[in-house]
């Protein structure tokens, strides 16, 4: 049987109310500071709307995350993203990604792939038989 890749999208995010995991799976996210953001982030030197995470299909089935600066209207954050040390306007995620939006404000990005594998019962009649000799005499 065909096995199928498995992913999953997970995002580390540090600020100053600590370490938080956010498993993606939604098509759209928004990060910043404002409290009806989906992923929020604690910090004063972060936008209310400092990112928005945008979910794109793979030629294979699978998605990818694709990070832009500010909101989806086009409106940028204040202090733009460092991805990977570099200043950029969006950026198609991979994994191990850094994403910088402040002093101390920082995200993880990872993408976990495995394979799964279609698994049959053990058959009933899989006996493995053992013979006197190959057990170990109990006072050797």
């Amino acid at each position: 049987m065909p096995s199928e890749p498995q992913q999953n999208h997970l995002l580390i995010i540090e600020d100053d109310k600590g370490r938080r995991e956010f498993i993606l799976d939604g098509p759209v996210y928004s990060i910043g500071r404002d409290p009806k953001c989906d992923i929020r982030l604690v910090s004063q030197f972060v936008s209310r709307r400092h990112a928005t995470l945008v979910q794109l299909p793979n030629d294979d089935g699978t998605y990818y995350y694709r990070i832009v600066d500010g909101n989806l209207k086009g409106k940028p954050s204040a202090n733009g993203l460092l991805i990977n040390g570099r200043k950029l306007q969006a950026h198609d995620l991979q994994n191990e990604d850094e994403v910088v939006f402040g002093p101390q404000v920082r995200a993880i990005y990872y993408l976990l792939k495995r394979d799964t594998i279609a698994t049959q019962p053990p058959d009933d009649f899989d006996i493995t038989l053992i013979s006197p000799g190959m057990v170990g005499d109990p006072e050797d």
